[in-house]
């Protein structure tokens, strides 16, 4: 059976980011230097054929995945809900330090979106997508929490934070499960792979 290959992309900078603001379902759009970095994204993404490019809804990374779709000579194939950020309630908006580390690490984050619960929301978006494109190269374009705790589910390891706008490339064979080739743009080691 034919594997799936999948870039899995962050969405470009935010002001929220460069304040270190936690941002969540909260929708930021992009700021111009994000804007670059889709831009640049282009260089690597284009060494690919892509079949299908899909994002979240949120304005951060739609318009990321309209940048690097219009570079690469494209357009996006749709918007997915379920790929929109982790909720985070209470927390978005409030910058990285005491305050925010606190309310993470309380478990009062009524309302919110658990880890456990976006893992899975992301997990099963992006085995759907691999059945409906199976054999094919899918570019999704997405947010850094979501992609990670999908990513560390799928492969069985802790990744650290992924990077804005930067390369993470996945194979899912529907046998074998789910290998990560890229993360952050660099090649992992066999020994992350699951």
């Amino acid at each position: 059976m034919p594997q799936t290959i999948f870039a899995l992309v962050r969405h470009g900078q935010t002001d929220w980011n460069a304040q270190r603001r936690l941002q969540g379902s909260t929708d930021i759009p992009l700021n111009d230097v994000g804007r670059g970095q889709a831009r640049d994204a282009v260089a690597v993404l284009s060494a690919y054929e892509w079949d299908a490019i899909v994002s979240s809804p949120l304005s951060r990374a739609a318009e990321t995945a309209d940048l690097i779709a219009a570079g690469l000579g494209l357009s996006v194939d749709r918007r997915v809900p379920e790929l929109a950020e982790r909720h985070f309630g209470r927390a978005e908006g409030l910058q990285a330090g005491p305050e925010l580390d606190a309310l993470l690490n309380s478990g009062s984050l009524h309302g919110a979106e658990s880890e456990d619960e976006a893992a899975s929301r992301g997990l099963t978006v992006l085995e759907a997508l691999a059945e409906e494109f199976r054999g094919r190269r899918v570019l999704v374009v997405a947010h850094g929490t979501l992609l990670r705790v999908s990513l560390n589910r799928a492969i069985g390891r802790t990744l650290q934070s992924i990077e804005n706008a930067a390369l993470n490339l996945a194979h899912h064979h529907p046998l074998d499960g789910w290998h990560l080739e890229y993360f952050n743009g660099e090649r992992v080691m066999a020994a992350v792979q699951s």
